[in-house]
């Protein structure tokens, strides 16, 4: 039986609910190019089934931030999902701020050690750093999820080198999580 894996490709490419910005990048647009080669890497593989929050670059989601997460929500929990992936792009004001963490509802849980093997792939895939995985109940889409959910930060979009490397390269990212994913699964 397969595995089912959604894919949420945060934010929707205009308001509501649009990502943040940074050089020149839209996080949308970057977490759609991940989200699409991912869903690639998983349904070549033949054991899982893939579901993605926005099918295409035009897909928007809800009236509101609130709907928008809702609809991500309804969507995997409706469909079964045995995982949630919810991919972004962290900001800060900090410049050189840099590397990858995630977010997931309660350490100690599947979706924390899922977390963990896919950060750590990632970081091995693209060389940025590992930030770790956080505790984040407050997360509408860590709390509502009936599946162990992970939110990802791949990298920073407001740290040049990290938002190059996110635009430049989203089947990187997309291969680092998908082989976090086959380390969490023992199928690698």
């Amino acid at each position: 039986m397969a595995i089912k894996i959604y894919i949420d490709q945060g934010h929707n490419p205009q308001n509501p609910n649009a990502g943040a910005e940074g050089n020149g990048l839209r996080e949308q647009d970057i977490t759609y190019r991940v989200g699409k080669a991912l869903g690639d890497l998983l349904r070549a593989n033949g054991n899982f089934e893939v579901l993605e929050s926005r099918p295409t670059p035009t897909t928007s989601l809800g009236t509101s931030n609130a709907t928008s997460l809702q609809a991500r929500v309804q969507q995997a929990n409706s469909w079964g999902a045995d995982y949630f992936i919810s991919l972004h792009t962290n900001a800060s004001s900090i410049a050189n701020a840099s590397g990858t963490e995630a977010y997931v509802y309660a350490i100690d849980t599947p979706a924390y050690r899922l977390a963990q093997d896919i950060v750590t792939s990632l970081t091995e895939a693209t060389g940025l750093r590992d930030r770790g995985v956080f505790a984040r109940p407050g997360l509408y889409v860590l709390r509502r999820t009936t599946m162990p959910a992970v939110l990802l930060e791949m990298g920073f979009i407001t740290n040049p080198g990290d938002a190059i490397l996110m635009y430049e390269n989203p089947r990187l990212f997309a291969r680092g999580i998908y082989n976090g994913i086959l380390r969490y699964l023992n199928l690698g």
